[in-house]
Formats: structure tokens, C-alpha cells, sequence
């Protein structure tokens, strides 16, 4: 490796071979160093490339390779972990601005797409063939497909329709020596050597570069879409009925859950609209199912009778514009959480039929706290979105810093859930955020086999650095892992 240039000297070099595609005024090195987490890097990058071709990729990673120089990886800069945002001595390489659509193939129900193309953009773009890519995270209309692939994440659809995992063939990939590979294929089925595809997904940006993706497509569903908004006296009674559902066989298109907490807080920010009716007032939990497919109206009525079993005020509508009615509860959800303050928006799944347990752990962390924590869930594949709202008053050393005190709640959170048989993350990722937990469900072993698979795509460990893994050694991780062991 060559001796390293002053930053002055690289900055130069990246001008001289990218041109217009480097930026290093303040306005992009500062809105880079932060993302929909609300964590701040302590530092700006010292420049950022807006590629808009593989090349420009290719030479950004080749000049950062000659003499070791960090590179972030960011797409459209909606992730909520921290996962891409770059600091002090680093080069921020976005790709949100190549967002062609190379190819749609009816016959082989496949597209070919560049990575910062929106995801709501592209189906847009797909609905005229009667095609449509099935991931379908909270973000679709402002999160690229690039940053969606990077995190593998979920949504509200997935608990039918499966996360960006099972929806994606194949990827072209920017090495960090600047190599381009091509892994995974166009047919359904392929399974020749290792599945590097599925390694790829939800790597955040430290084993390679997304520069191409090519897509499984679904076509659209048929028939009616029935939607079921229904309340509950408790959100453990709702969550039962969630569990029951899924037990039953039926696998809704959406199947959402919200507690007393997100209700309150949506009656603040709703309250002003017309004909608004407090849903507080209708009980202390709200579950929405929404089928779709030729048998959703049969579904969404064995559905019906489980809730009204279960205790739920129901009601059950094939009308468009009421089912939107219906879900809108649910994805006005964060913006009433952010009327609260600073929220951090947590992201741990459990196994189906915990999901009770779960909820009834998360009531009781906050009692015990004293720290609110409004929860939605996606309950039909157990994956729960616990929102930790940070009192305005709460010391902290700097502005927009998570305190101490509210990660010990993350941290009660997230081994309620590992208790449970669930995970750490279950869509967003770990990013900056979660990597000093990572060791508690990897295990020592695990975390070593996985910084060795990292040293094989990135031996210099410029891809990413500190994302999901944190400091090389693993003395860190064990430290905190004995402290948090020892904490109860």
C-alpha cells in the first residue's frame, strides 16, 4: 500500500479522475453525516461521490484501496441504524443518483434495476406491465431499492410476501479493490457454489458496493382487497389474536399492531382534522389485517371471527377508500411518535406466538423506567418496532445523542426478546447503532467466523468501517457483554 496522501492531496486526486461527481462543499459533507436514526457522526467525511455511473464507482474504490482510505456506502440516507453515514477522514460514495430501470422481463417476471431507484418509484414504474416488486417498508417513497437490499428489509407486507431477501435474483457488486462482480442469476431456481446473493443482502455496505440488482417480480394480486381495523381493551389481548391468526393458517397481506401508547399519540396529531373521532376512546390496542388475492374476502372473514372471538371490536370493509381509512392508523404511526421528541426507533422480532410476551415485556420496562415507549409490530411475522422517547430534559454530552440511561432501556428490550427466541433486528439492521450487542446473539464463535468472511471481501477493512461489527478486536464487545450479564 502506497504511503497515504494528505486529505488535501486525495481530495485532488478524486477531482482530477471524477470531476463534477465529487462534492465537498458543506451543505453534502454535512447532510452526510447523518441519517433517519438522528445519530450525528462526530465529524464530516472529507468528500462525498455522487456516482452515477459503475465506473465512477469502481475508480472511487480503486483510488481508496491504493492508500486505505475509509469509504461509506449510501443510497438515500432512510436507514435507522446509522448504517451509512460517514465522518472524519472518509469518503461518502452514494449511488442514489443511478436510478435507471436497465430491463423488465413480463416472460421471466424479473427487472434490472440500478440501486437508487425509490422502491414506490419503481413499482410505479412496473404497474403497467401488471407486474410488482413485493418488499414494501414503511419508507417505500422516499428508501432506495440499493438501501433496501443493503439492510434486507421488511414491511408491512412480509409477513405474505416474504422480506427483500426473497425478492431479489441476482446483484452486481463493486468490490473494495475496485473489482465488479456479478453474483446470483436470472433463473428461479440456481445453486451453484456458495450463495454469495444472500450474503450481500442485509450486509450494510461492508462486503461490497450495490451497483446493479436484478429483481424477482410477483404479479399484481386480483380480485378485492378487504381490510379489518379492529380494537382491543389491552394490546397482550390483541397480540393474542394476532398469534391466533397466523396459527389458523391465514397469511394476511398486512397484519399491524399498535398499542395505547401510539394510539394517545396519534389522537395528538390527528386531532385537528376533520371528523376525527379519538381512537383512544375505542380501546387500548388496534390491530389491522388487510388481505388481498382471489380468496381475500373468505380469509379477511375467518380472520373476522378469530378477532371477535379474541374480544376485538371489528369492522370489515372491501371499499377502497375506507380500507385506506383504515390503514392510514398505521402509517400515520411515526410521524406521531416524532411529535414526542427525539425518538429512537427500536427493531426486534420474536417468534409469532411470543408476541404477547413481548408486549407484556415492553409495558413493563417502561413502567419500570418511567420512559414511554409507544410500540408498533408487524405481528404477522412477530417483528416489533419498540419507540424509546427521549425526555427533552434527559443530560446528555452533546445534541442529538442518544443518554445512557435510554439505551440501558434499549438494552432490557432487546434481551426480552433474545429470551424469547427472537433477534436484535429484524429489518433495520445493526449498523452504529446495535453493534455493541451483536457478540450476545452471535457468540464469540459466530462473530469471528463472520469478521472472517469480512476479511476475505475487504482485507484492508476500508468497506464500511465500524458499521455492524465495531472495533477489529473483539475484546470491546466482550467487555460490554460481561458488564450488561452481570447488570440484574
Amino acid at each position: 500500500m502506497a504511503p497515504a496522501p494528505t486529505e488535501r492531496e486525495l481530495v485532488s486526486r478524486l477531482l482530477d479522475e471524477l470531476g463534477d461527481a465529487v462534492r465537498t462543499d458543506d451543505e453534502a459533507r454535512e447532510a452526510a453525516r447523518l441519517d433517519k436514526s438522528g445519530w450525528l457522526a462526530p465529524g464530516r467525511p472529507m468528500a462525498v461521490v455522487e456516482a452515477t455511473t459503475i465506473d465512477e464507482v469502481q475508480t472511487t474504490m480503486r483510488i481508496a484501496s491504493e492508500f486505505g482510505i475509509p469509504v461509506v456506502p449510501r443510497g438515500a440516507g432512510t436507514g435507522l441504524a446509522g448504517g451509512a453515514i460517514g465522518s472524519t477522514g472518509e469518503i461518502v460514495l452514494s449511488v442514489r443518483g443511478m436510478r435507471r430501470v436497465l430491463e423488465v422481463n413480463v416472460a421471466d417476471e424479473l427487472a434490472v434495476v440500478e440501486p437508487g431507484i425509490l422502491n414506490a418509484e419503481l413499482n410505479e414504474l412496473l404497474a403497467e406491465s401488471g407486474l410488482w416488486w413485493a418488499p414494501d417498508p414503511a419508507s417505500k417513497a422516499i428508501s432506495s431499492v440499493g438501501g433496501n437490499i443493503s439492510t434486507n428489509a421488511g414491511g408491512i407486507l412480509c409477513a405474505k410476501y416474504g422480506v427483500t431477501r426473497e425478492a431479489v435474483l441476482g446483484l452486481s457488486v463493486v468490490l473494495a479493490d475496485g473489482r465488479l462482480v456479478e453474483v446470483g442469476h436470472r433463473s428461479v431456481k440456481g445453486v451453484t457454489g456458495y450463495d454469495l446473493t444472500a450474503l450481500m443482502i442485509g450486509s450494510e455496505g461492508t462486503l461490497g458496493i450495490i451497483v446493479g440488482a436484478t429483481l424477482k417480480l410477483r404479479p399484481l394480486p386480483t380480485g378485492v382487497v378487504a381490510t379489518i381495523g379492529a380494537y382491543f381493551s389491552d394490546v397482550v389481548g390483541a397480540a393474542a389474536a394476532s398469534a391466533a391468526i397466523t396459527a389458523a393458517g391465514l397469511r394476511p397481506a398486512a397484519l399491524e399492531l399498535l398499542d395505547a401508547a401510539s394510539l394517545a399519540l396519534l389522537d395528538r396529531l390527528l386531532a385537528g382534522e376533520p371528523g376525527h373521532q379519538p381512537l383512544s376512546q375505542r380501546g387500548s390496542a388496534y390491530l389491522l389485517v388487510q388481505t388481498d388475492g382471489s380468496a381475500s374476502e373468505a380469509e379477511a372473514r375467518e380472520a373476522l371471527a378469530i378477532i371477535q372471538a379474541a374480544g376485538g371490536d371489528a369492522e370489515l370493509t372491501t371499499d377502497p377508500e375506507e380500507g385506506e381509512r383504515l390503514l392510514r392508523v398505521r402509517r400515520m404511526a411515526h410521524p406521531a411518535f416524532e411529535l414526542a421528541g427525539q425518538v429512537l426507533i427500536e427493531d426486534v422480532a420474536v417468534p409469532r406466538s411470543q408476541l404477547p410476551a413481548m408486549f407484556a415485556a415492553i409495558e413493563r420496562i417502561s413502567a419500570e423506567s418511567g420512559i414511554a415507549i409507544p410500540t408498533i409490530a408487524h405481528a404477522g411475522d412477530g417483528n416489533l418496532h419498540p419507540n424509546v422517547i427521549i425526555p427533552p430534559d434527559m443530560p446528555r454530552s452533546r445534541d442529538g445523542e442518544v443518554p445512557e440511561q435510554i439505551w440501558q432501556v434499549a438494552d432490557r428490550l432487546f434481551r426480552a426478546a433474545m429470551e424469547l427466541g427472537g433477534t436484535l433486528t429484524g429489518e433495520h439492521g445493526v449498523g452504529l447503532l446495535k453493534r455493541r450487542w451483536l457478540i450476545d446473539e452471535l457468540g464469540l464463535d459466530g462473530m469471528e467466523l463472520q469478521r472472517g468472511i469480512k476479511a476475505v471481501f475487504d482485507p484492508q477493512g476500508i468497506l464500511n468501517p465500524g458499521k455492524v461489527f465495531g472495533p477489529m478486536s473483539l475484546e470491546p464487545e466482550l467487555e460490554m457483554a460481561s458488564t450488561r450479564s452481570g447488570a440484574e
